[in-house]
């Protein structure tokens, strides 16, 4: 096993690792850039390492920086967390070249699913169910009209390097790609720096649900089931709870089948998730598949109890693992909740400032992967996701129930969080009954519907310095003479007259 991981990366993700770390018997190293240099996971690691700048380019996907801080620490593996180069190819290689191991899958995997259009076609020779849509790149107007023809409108346009929601664009007719076609790939471009896009058919309003999948140097696969991710905000997840209401054991089955084949078709080691978009007629879709661990793997570790960053890291040490006959059934239902220092009110838009006060929600059930604390100030430069908040129940219902008690417990003074718009989402009869998909809160969301306790607050703390303003105006203090039957105050006034003791 390993003596010492560095983790090349920030946050709550990079505190989930070192704690991990530390469980094993295994010196956690961090990293840092100049302005993360007071940051939790700092504080949280044995060691660490200035990666220098404060921008994510020049800090945490600097891959020269990141391999200094491996050689300066002398760490013989490297986490990647999620994000930053979690499923960069070039990263893993130097990794390599650095003679430290890459806690992730290999090389070939992550640059075949990096690269949708590889993706598709190597899915498609899996016998993994494909949305259908075209073989190849298209760059001109006239070629991706040609597919939408075939395959029926919309479609989506979408980056082949792409991911995270970016450089994808809905098309309803032939008229609308000369400027989408033209828009994408310069998105493309600028986000991926491959401006390749290709067309898909446009599942309306479709689930978007994925499966958990660990696979080892052995050939053995395991599955953890599915998860629900499609409460979204402009395809980005906010809301993930497993098991998901609308799975039924056929269909888990079913999904679990197609994510194993396409684990194998790449010969997959370490965590992975496995991506589908499923229609209202519960017909389901290959998406992607993310190389790395998720944001949401807690609800897959609270319903399956599993701690899938240990077994990221016993893995890429060589051990196998005891896979089960058959699939793993899950136990109760986890609910997680992304916290994020944004402002709901006002277009999302995201927060700084110094977070004054924290309070964590606690209780049975409830789990916090957190990165902030009181004094901490929040930086302009990173994703403005501060943590997460996971709950665990039973039943469906009874963690719906101990999600919107435990978020009512968050408190984050000092600085907008989107607390009150999550109460609103737990709140949506939609939410309560699983009919919701990835487009509902692009539809449904109204700024007024919110919950404002910080203005509430504030408005409270007004109207009680007044009444209290008020009030004593009214006093009327006693005067000297309406004093005169008390003694202790007439003695006093005597002892002073009389000056001091001789």
């Amino acid at each position: 096993m390993f003596k010492k991981i560095l983790i090349a990366n920030r946050g709550e993700i990079a505190i989930r690792v070192i704690r991990a770390c530390k469980e094993m018997g295994i010196v956690p190293v961090a990293v840092y850039s100049d302005i993360d240099r007071r940051a939790l996971h700092v504080t949280h690691a044995f060691e660490a390492y200035s990666l220098g700048g404060s921008e994510s380019r020049e800090s945490y996907l600097n891959i020269d920086s990141d391999i200094a801080a491996v050689r300066k620490s002398g760490a013989d593996a490297v986490h990647p967390g999620y994000g930053f180069l979690a499923e960069n190819a070039a990263f893993a290689r130097a990794c390599a070249n650095a003679g430290v191991t890459f806690i992730g899958p290999p090389v070939e995997a992550i640059e075949c699913m990096g690269n949708k259009l590889l993706a598709r076609k190597t899915m498609e020779g899996a016998g993994v169910p494909m949305v259908p849509g075209s073989k190849g790149a298209v760059s001109e107007a006239a070629e991706a009209a040609k597919v939408a023809k075939t395959v029926g409108y919309p479609v989506i346009l979408k980056a082949a390097a792409g991911g995270g929601g970016k450089g994808m664009r809905i098309v309803r007719s032939a008229r609308e790609f000369d400027t989408a076609i033209k828009t994408t790939m310069n998105e493309a471009a600028s986000a991926f720096g491959d401006p390749s896009v290709y067309v898909e058919k446009y599942i309306e309003n479709p689930k978007h649900i994925e499966i958990q999948v660990m696979a080892d140097a052995h050939g053995n696969i395991a599955i953890y089931g599915e998860r629900e991710c499609s409460m979204q905000r402009r395809y980005q997840k906010v809301i993930e709870e497993a098991p998901s209401a609308i799975v039924s054991e056929k269909l888990r089955t079913a999904l679990s089948d197609a994510a194993r084949n396409a684990a194998a078709s790449v010969g997959y080691r370490g965590a992975g998730t496995i991506e589908f978009l499923v229609d209202k007629d519960r017909n389901f879709y290959f998406l992607e598949m993310n190389t790395r661990l998720q944001v949401e793997h807690p609800v897959t570790e609270a319903v399956y109890g599993v701690d899938l960053v240990k077994q990221q890291i016993e893995i890429a040490g060589g051990m196998k693992l005891d896979v089960p006959d058959g699939y793993l059934t899950p136990r109760g239902h986890a609910i997680e909740m992304r916290i994020y220092a944004e402002d709901p009110a006002h277009n999302f838009m995201p927060a700084v400032g110094t977070v004054r006060r924290l309070v964590l929600p606690q209780g049975p059930g409830v789990r916090n992967e957190n990165s902030v604390y009181a004094g901490y100030e929040i930086p302009i430069y990173y994703d403005p996701m501060i943590g997460k908040l996971i709950v665990h129940a039973e039943t469906r219902e009874d963690a719906i129930r101990r999600a919107r008690r435990a978020l009512r417990e968050y408190r984050a003074d000092g600085i907008r969080t989107n607390v009150d718009f999550l109460l609103w989402a737990l709140n949506e009869e939609a939410f309560h009954d699983g009919s919701y998909d990835t487009h509902y809160i692009d539809d449904h969301f109204d700024p007024a519907a919110l919950h404002h306790r910080d203005e509430e607050i504030e408005l409270a703390a007004i109207a009680a310095s007044i009444a209290a303003f008020n009030h004593a105006s009214l006093v009327r203090f006693r005067s000297n003479e309406s004093e005169a039957g008390n003694g202790w105050r007439n003695a006093a006034r005597r002892d002073a007259m009389r000056g001091p003791l001789k």
